[in-house]
């Protein structure tokens, strides 16, 4: 019964923006994910793995609930997980106040309700933490768990898996560093290195039984020259060496215009002319992204710097999350049951009702809790390493890496958005509040920790 009611608590804490939208939230890309499946085909930066997800866990596109139910009950699980396997307080109680603590003053509710795989992040991060540093408190079938839910990350997101694969290295790396120090900490790297390498053989291996084409999620090169655009950098090297056979761009580059997004997404931009989303143009891209880090690799460098330094701070919640979603509005329309779409446009997004003025007021919260936290992390590595907690101090250490690395993939290869680095932003109030607690209880001489 206690763990019915703790459940009941952490999920509605969860579920509180989807509840009162009437609808689970979402995003201009939505509709990719859902048109994946539908078509069973292949598109830049829309994984099918995730839009299978959405059909199985909607039971077959009968009810979005069932995404976000689950997206939910995963993140309470890792969160209830990550207390117990630290030797915290991980009753019924202790892991409700922490999920309802966490869905007041950061953003997890905001992305867990979400039909967007962007909760998958940290839910993989967290996965590879546990896997690897504290696999010798898990159950068997707590593994099979973390290792399914690690895998469903990196499948539903290329950025996923790059940091996966960073992550791996530093468990690698940690376990060599560690030999040499006397600390009370195991590293196990074969679980999250294990994890890394099948989502690298079963994507494109499970692409080629699905839709005939063995190979990844398409569209890097696409991103990379976005944030070149951005940058200025792309405009610098098509006037200097312009016109290049086979470089189309040479005689569109008057078109160009001054931002990422504008390029890909803009109803003027010459992006279209190149083919677009079609794959036509990533050769040419592809080609232009390579002959600028040639050409300038100090410009290039010092703009990733910048864009990454820029993704770190940017954690607002509800990015772009308006009623303006025209893709994913003509899916849920026209492409789905009639009483998915009844429901979908009645829902509060859809009738304007989630305001600029509403999400401001959620991050006048969200956003000071993430940057105090993003230092504190730091205050817990030292603490951590001064009392004796070195499971804490690591665990701060690693959480700051996959902020970093996040910020470096998000920002440095594609371009700078509240969304990227706010879907993440939760795990650093989360290890601030396991050390806040480890640390009142050894203030009060309490022996669990």
């Amino acid at each position: 019964m206690a763990w019915m009611i703790s459940l009941t608590i952490s999920v509605a804490a969860f579920l509180a923006p989807a509840l009162w939208n009437g609808f689970a939230l979402v995003f201009f890309d939505t509709g990719g994910y859902v048109r994946r499946v539908l078509v069973m085909e292949l598109t830049p930066g829309r994984s099918l793995f995730y839009g299978l997800f959405l059909w199985a866990s909607s039971f077959g596109w009968w009810s979005f609930y069932g995404p976000i139910l689950g997206q939910a009950l995963g993140s309470v699980w890792l969160i209830h997980l990550m207390l117990r396997c630290h030797d915290l307080p991980a009753s019924p109680r202790a892991t409700a106040l922490f999920c309802f603590g966490l869905s007041l003053v950061t953003g997890i509710s905001w992305y867990a309700d979400q039909l967007m795989p962007d909760v998958l992040v940290p839910l993989a991060v967290l996965a590879l933490w546990l896997l690897g540093f504290r696999w010798q408190k898990l159950a068997k079938f707590e593994g099979v768990g973390l290792v399914a839910i690690a895998l469903l990350g990196l499948l539903s997101h290329m950025s996923g898996m790059a940091l996966a694969i960073g992550l791996a290295l530093i468990t690698l790396a940690a376990r060599f560093v560690l030999r040499r120090r006397n600390w009370s900490l195991s590293v196990n790297w074969l679980p999250p290195v294990a994890v890394v390498v099948a989502s690298l053989v079963l994507m494109p291996l499970l692409h080629l039984a699905l839709v005939g084409k063995a190979t990844y999620t398409p569209g890097g090169p696409v991103y990379i020259f976005g944030r070149l655009v951005q940058a200025g950098i792309a405009q610098r090297w098509l006037t200097e060496h312009c016109p290049v056979p086979g470089i189309k761009l040479c005689t569109l580059q008057d078109r160009i215009p001054n931002t990422g997004d504008e390029f890909l997404w803009g109803e003027s931009s010459p992006f279209k002319n190149l083919g677009e989303w079609s794959g036509a143009a990533d050769a040419e891209l592809g080609l232009l992204v390579k002959a600028c880090l040639k050409a300038y690799p100090g410009a290039v460098a010092w703009t990733a710097l910048q864009a990454t330094f820029h993704q770190m701070v940017m954690v607002k919640s509800g990015d772009q999350l308006s009623e303006i979603h025209n893709d994913t509005r003509n899916v849920f329309t026209n492409l789905l049951p009639s009483h998915v779409a009844k429901a979908f446009n009645a829902a509060r997004q859809q009738q304007g009702g989630l305001t600029q003025s509403l999400i401001e007021t959620v991050n006048q919260v969200h956003v000071p809790v993430a940057h105090l936290s993003l230092l504190s992390l730091l205050l817990v590595i030292g603490w951590g390493l001064r009392s004796g907690r070195h499971d804490l101090a690591a665990a701060a250490l690693f959480i700051f890496i996959a902020l970093l690395g996040n910020a470096f993939i998000c920002g440095a290869l594609s371009n700078p958005h509240d969304r990227y680095q706010g879907r993440l932003a939760w795990l650093a109030p989360l290890v601030v509040g396991m050390a806040t607690v480890c640390w009142w209880q050894l203030r009060a001489k309490k022996p669990q920790c």
